[in-house]
């Protein structure tokens, strides 16, 4: 076998070679609660990845052990986003599946004397649980019999009893450093209907003991986790092994994906989008799965920088100019190229009469992306700035008397500026050099200044969208998500654009402008900025 890559990996080659196990089932576990967003794109890479490394299995699997939060629109979203990057899960299950055995399970602990129902509210039990320093308290409960429990259990599923008025608590050890260990609670009361199950249960269990059962049914080998869960490990195990499960599945932590500058939080993402700051969970500004392909970010970019960032035991954060950074390589690589005009100029050639073909190849690092035809004519646009009446030193686009050359086509010379009342520019009329065509030029003329353009004739209109991160800045200590929201973050331009991006939706780097997503939204052309051409990170 090759040498593991990382540190489950190496965890996996042990239980292996220990004969532990004969074959790899991970799953991949997401709570129907909202959209997924980057950061579980590294959990698939590291649940669906692993297993396909070792020729094994990988369940999507639903923890929907929390009604009053998860829909089915959540769920259809999930599959959605799965299958977009690519990954293929062995079976779709949920924690639904098992809501009897579950059940069963818990009954079996009460009959053990290892469960037992505490009438304590949260908040009792909260203050009962004592701290990292000090042991809890036990509960005044904690001595029922097993019969008083079991009957208790059975009117808490009848619905007997108001949500809060009691609950189902392991009985573990409430003196343990591991303050998950003190007796916590594995099922509550709650009146809510459930997206798979209706109304049938008003009890439902807790996701840390429901998690090490499902996982056993399922017959998972290794649960995969954030680190977040580290601390659970201990009441993962201790569900498996009193209930007697063999094998009972391996939890193996790692550092789950931080990245600045985005919300990385379910449920401060649904503030956005219940608070209108966003349009909705797909808003190419969102960091949801469902908002980077809306964007226009790649799938394969995705699971390049997952590979590229590695599975590591400690806690990081990486920057999000490293992100756009791995982005604008792939699209580099693989957009076709395009031109787009962002503030239109006039540009009017005066000597210049009919129309005629340029060549642009598609894309000069795609080996065997060939050219495209454009058609350049007596009229065209290019941008404001690419002309200057004041022109400051070392200007090297068009002005008065200097001479610039148009992308792929002929150099120019501005001679006139036409001036509306207010004195801005809104022509430019200009002389070109017909010895000096792209590829055959014998003008002799050097000229520094090479302009994007689009034929005024044969343009079309078209709505480009630019987009700022949603947080200011990366750090956030002491301050809350509301605080820092950029709440002007999308900012809207009328703009010029070749006709062919309104015939062929796809992702483009526009010439000297960005990258950007085409689409149409109705009959208007969009154009929507998936990264800047610009790389500030430093590699």
């Amino acid at each position: 076998m090759a040498e593991a890559e990382n540190f489950i990996q190496a965890f996996i080659d042990e239980d292996l070679a220990a004969g532990k196990i004969s074959a790899i089932k991970t799953r991949f576990p997401p709570e129907p609660n909202g959209y997924l967003h980057i950061g579980h794109a590294k959990s698939m890479f590291v649940n669906f990845g692993t297993a396909e490394k070792y020729g094994g299995t990988c369940n999507l699997f639903f923890d929907d052990t929390n009604p009053s939060k998860e829909k089915t629109e959540y769920v259809d979203a999930i599959r959605r986003d799965i299958e977009w990057l690519g990954y293929h899960w062995e079976k779709e299950v949920y924690a639904s599946d098992f809501f009897d055995i579950i059940y069963a399970y818990a009954e079996k602990l009460i009959e053990m004397g290892k469960a037992f129902v505490c009438d304590l509210s949260a908040e009792e039990i909260k203050a009962t649980r004592g701290t990292l320093t000090e042991p809890g308290t036990e509960s005044p409960y904690r001595g029922r019999t097993p019969e008083e429990n079991l009957r208790l259990f059975r009117e808490m599923r009848e619905g007997k009893y108001a949500d809060g008025e009691k609950c189902l608590r392991a009985k573990i050890d409430m003196a343990s450093p591991n303050i998950n260990l003190r007796d916590p609670v594995i099922y509550r009361i709650l009146r809510a209907e459930h997206h798979r199950t209706g109304n049938k249960w008003c009890i439902y269990p807790m996701y840390d003991y429901a998690h090490p059962i499902c996982d056993y049914l399922q017959g998972v080998t290794h649960s995969l986790c954030t680190l977040e869960f580290e601390d659970h490990r201990p009441l993962y195990d201790w569900v498996g092994l009193t209930l007697g499960f063999s094998p009972k599945p391996r939890q193996i932590e790692f550092a789950r994906l931080n990245l600045t500058n985005l919300v990385m939080s379910k449920r401060y993402l649904k503030k956005l989008v219940e608070e209108g700051t966003v349009h909705g969970w797909d808003d190419p500004r969102m960091p949801t799965l469902a908002g980077l392909r809306a964007r226009g970010i790649p799938a394969e970019a995705i699971k390049d920088f997952c590979a590229r960032i590695g599975v590591a035991k400690a806690q990081s954060e990486c920057e999000i100019g490293y992100f756009e950074a791995v982005v604008r390589d792939w699209l580099n690589l693989h957009a076709p190229r395009a031109m787009a005009v962002v503030s239109p100029l006039k540009l009017t050639i005066v000597n210049y009469e009919g129309e005629e073909q340029v060549d642009f190849e598609k894309n000069p690092l795609e080996e065997g992306a060939g050219t495209r035809p454009v058609v350049f004519g007596k009229e065209l646009y290019i941008e404001q700035a690419d002309f200057s009446l004041d022109p400051p030193p070392k200007y090297h686009r068009l002005k008065l008397g200097g001479y610039a050359r148009l992308k792929n086509a002929y150099i120019v010379r501005a001679d006139e500026a036409v001036t509306d009342e207010n004195g801005n520019v809104v022509e430019v009329k200009c002389t070109y050099i017909p010895e000096s065509r792209s590829g055959n030029d014998t003008s002799g003329i050097k000229a520094k200044g090479v302009l994007h353009w689009v034929n005024a004739a044969t343009a079309v209109d078209a709505e480009l969208r630019q987009y700022d991160h949603l947080l200011r800045d990366a750090d956030y200590a002491g301050q809350d998500f509301s605080e820092r929201i950029r709440t002007d973050s999308e900012h809207i331009f009328a703009a010029k654009a070749e006709p062919f991006l309104a015939e062929q939706a796809g992702s483009y780097q526009l010439m000297r402008t960005g990258y950007y997503r085409a689409f149409k939204e109705g009959e208007k052309l969009v154009l929507s900025e998936i990264v800047s051409l610009k790389d500030n990170f430093n590699k």
